[in-house]
């Protein structure tokens, strides 16, 4: 169990505090055991086409805290998606039944000049000048590579801010170069929060703690069943419900991987129970999940009532659907838990998980408890994935990958990815929503997308003839492991 310390300003990063890696060439098997025996090493690679940044991730947080305001020390071009996290930031405001408000993001510009004679006073003026303009109940100031190597005191003018405005000033430190774990920058997030807006609980409430992406309110329902109310965090909180989180009565994970360390911290500093068992994915998925939330809140009862419906209305044509699934070869690219659960919920379905491409890989989680383990539990469940890797979205593995294996089916989460498939002749679904596949409900919607997806196949075939791919034959017929490591093939994970 990793410790959160809050009363350091920086979070420690993924690959001291979890022993996190962003390469591996292997098998499903080997990773699992390797990261049981605390064996795991991360691969070199050769080069890489595509890498997360922290600052990104952690600004993609806060800037969804409805009543907050964000600000990006930083030179302008760190700020170029800003654009998107508003459009994002709208959009789901809609499905979330919110007033489609605009995002409250601000730059302070660090020039060439500012790297020199420093950035501090730019970053007062920034301060007063978010609050004048938008009112906020909380400024978050994000770190950039930029500020970071100026070395400046970040935390002296913020606390001077607070004291002056009477709200939480906060540093966010998050710059890129921090670490190339891009789940980096979810925790420092996090540890913001835990830091400078929840407060120490003055009593516990009926309160379940979601730890969301954004997405719907696909919660209310079954938590309400247990007489309990759904509180999302962090998107689409406001400061004031962010500063009670530590009144609930438990804490609930969509992603594991992306929300362990809030989970963790409070558990650790508020004791906070969490739900420690991988997402609702799958109906057996779904079941466990329903028994880990029943036994957490004293109410099996209402588990199994919730169970056995959820089994009468749902599982009768999930099981019809499966029949047209069995002896296809699917392939999974995704983040590391969420991916994790598709392929759980691929092998429910009736397909045989050929192969995996996983953005990064947690050996452990911050709870410490191999509950949260999806991936042993699916090898455990379900067999071995014979061509698992952890691939930072690296399209030139993946296309390599696709090449060799030719599964029958390819499922992302990920803008970009499906296109391979498509250019290969396999149909490819993509769902953005992680939380399109939660429940029963969840199961059926994903096994009745990939029946059309699979329908599809004549036009990706049709499609792929008309495709170009960049990759040449040399390229396409390396061993998998040629990417990473001294370049034998055999990468690092041996």
């Amino acid at each position: 169990m990793s410790t959160i310390n809050i009363k350091e300003p920086s979070v420690v990063i993924r690959e001291k505090r979890l022993g996190t890696i962003n390469a591996f060439t292997g098998t499903a098997s080997e990773i699992v055991e390797k990261s049981a025996k605390g064996e795991l090493k991360d691969c070199k690679r050769k080069f890489s086409q595509c890498l997360g940044c922290n600052q990104q991730q952690a600004f993609c947080q806060l800037a969804m805290i409805r009543d907050a305001a964000v600000i990006n020390h930083a030179p302008i071009g760190c700020s170029g998606e800003f654009a998107d996290f508003n459009f994002t930031y709208r959009v789901e405001q809609a499905r979330r039944n919110l007033p489609p408000e605009l995002g409250r993001y601000f730059s302070t510009n660090i020039t060439e000049k500012d790297t020199v004679f420093g950035a501090a006073k730019k970053l007062e003026e920034t301060i007063k000048l978010a609050y004048d303009r938008v009112h906020p109940n909380a400024i978050f100031v994000t770190t950039s590579c930029a500020s970071g190597i100026i070395g400046e005191d970040i935390e002296a003018v913020v606390e001077k801010a607070s004291e002056e405005l009477g709200i939480p000033v906060v540093t966010c430190n998050c710059e890129g170069f921090r670490s190339k774990i891009w789940t980096t920058g979810f925790d420092a997030a996090y540890h913001t929060v835990l830091r400078g807006i929840v407060k120490p609980a003055e009593k516990k409430t009926n309160k379940i703690n979601i730890i969301n992406f954004w997405g719907s309110h696909v919660f209310d329902e079954i938590i309400e069943r247990f007489g309990y109310e759904a509180q999302y965090i962090v998107p689409f909180s406001t400061v004031e419900q962010l500063s009670h989180a530590s009144e609930a009565a438990a804490t609930i994970h969509i992603c594991p991987s992306l929300s362990t360390y809030m989970g963790a911290g409070l558990n650790q500093l508020h004791g906070v129970p969490e739900v420690l068992v991988p997402p609702a994915y799958g109906v057996a998925g779904t079941d466990r999940w329903l028994r880990a939330l029943g036994k957490v809140l004293g109410k099996e009862d209402i588990a199994e009532e919730i169970i056995k419906e959820g089994h009468e209305k749902y599982v009768p044509e999930i099981d019809k659907l499966k029949e047209k699934f069995k002896g296809k070869r699917a392939y999974v690219t995704a983040g590391a838990a969420h991916g994790q659960a598709l392929i759980t919920l691929l092998n429910e379905l009736g397909f045989e998980v050929v192969g995996a491409a996983v953005f990064h890989h947690d050996p452990v989680y911050d709870s410490g408890d191999d509950k949260l383990d999806i991936l042993g539990q699916a090898v455990k469940n379900y067999g071995d994935v014979p061509d698992y890797r952890v691939c930072n979205k690296q399209a030139c593995e993946l296309v390599n990958a696709l090449n060799r294996i030719k599964p029958d089916f390819i499922l992302a989460r990920h803008g970009g990815m499906t296109l391979w498939g498509a250019k290969f002749g396999i149909p490819s679904l993509l769902i953005g929503d992680e939380q399109f596949g939660i429940g029963y409900q969840g199961a059926l919607n994903y096994a009745r997308r990939i029946e059309d997806t699979l329908d599809s196949i004549e036009f990706i075939k049709n499609y792929s003839k008309h495709a170009s791919n960049p990759y040449t034959k040399w390229w396409l017929e390396q061993d998998p492991g040629y990417f990473q490591g001294d370049g034998s093939g055999r990468g690092c994970s041996r």
